[in-house]
């Protein structure tokens, strides 16, 4: 790990909420005035859309199916790799993966091409004298035989809602936000089950901080057209495994109706609405520290 170029990275399912984890990143980012490297955790998957429909039809035929949460279907050598050297020098390539028609006019515009929504920009150099990286997507922990991502990561945070809160979130966002019907939704969840156990999960064993959402209310079919749970509706479950990090002060910093609590040394629970609250409280004194270093 690096202390001179750290790399800060939130992990997570699709549907987890790793996006609400970034933007409250991104405001201590601002409080602070860092300059950040900003890496997209779709833009290291390895086929384009048109390309990715026809690789997983043919794995459908062949019996299992592709899914964007295997390492055949993105390329962790590089996300590893990108790290590494960002660690060690402040230097690396990235690219985006163009997920709207803003984002097509967006970077078109910078670059000077004719890309489409599913299409990959070309690799870029990284930002000059930046102040760290961070990454967010579904791998920014990842282990396997030909890849450790996880260990050139400073700080590591997972996102772990329930798994019937992760389904319900996914669902309305797939529905919502992305041409799917309910039954699609279910059928990727379905897909993906086996790449879900073999390269997400074991993920949360790597991080140094996870924040877990457990529902109050009844979610016991996620699958019946239900509304997400909101923040007050849940709890957050928070364990620590950094040193420096301590959970009382924390806690105490928070109001009664928070119902905040330690279960253990290691393990903060606390009504769901103050989750940016605590986020505020514990990381931004990390972020400080890794820029003490630097």
């Amino acid at each position: 790990m690096s202390k001179q170029n750290p790399v800060v990275a939130v992990t997570g399912s699709s549907g987890a909420g790793t996006t609400f984890v970034k933007k409250a990143f991104e405001r201590i980012f601002e409080a602070k005035n860092l300059n950040v490297s900003i890496v997209e955790g779709d833009s290291f998957h390895k086929f384009e859309r048109a390309d990715m429909k026809v690789e997983v039809e043919k794995s459908r035929e062949a019996g299992k199916v592709l899914t964007h949460f295997s390492e055949n279907a993105n390329h962790f050598d590089k996300l590893e790799t990108l790290f590494k050297q960002y660690g060690q020098d402040g230097t690396g390539q990235k690219r985006y993966y163009i997920h709207s028609d803003e984002e097509a006019v967006e970077h078109n515009a910078r670059l000077g091409t004719n890309l489409e929504p599913g299409q990959f920009t070309p690799w870029e150099d990284i930002e000059p004298d930046s102040d760290l990286m961070f990454y967010e997507g579904l791998h920014g922990g990842v282990r396997t035989q030909n890849s450790d991502v996880a260990s050139q990561v400073d700080l590591l945070v997972g996102v772990v809602p329930a798994v019937n809160i992760e389904w319900i979130q996914k669902i309305h966002r797939d529905t919502s936000e992305r041409p799917y019907t309910p039954e699609q939704v279910a059928e990727i969840i379905l897909d993906r089950m086996p790449d879900y156990v073999e390269f997400i999960t074991p993920q949360f064993d790597n991080t140094h901080i996870n924040f877990h959402r457990i529902p109050l209310i009844d979610t016991s079919n996620p699958f019946s057209g239900q509304a997400v749970p909101s923040p007050e509706d849940s709890l957050v479950v928070t364990s620590v495994r950094i040193d420096g990090v301590d959970l009382q002060a924390v806690a105490n910093k928070l109001p009664a109706d928070a119902m905040a609590f330690l279960q253990n040394d290691t393990t903060l629970v606390y009504k769901g609405n103050y989750m940016v609250d605590v986020m505020d409280h514990m990381l931004t004194p990390i972020i400080d520290g890794l820029m003490a270093n630097k």
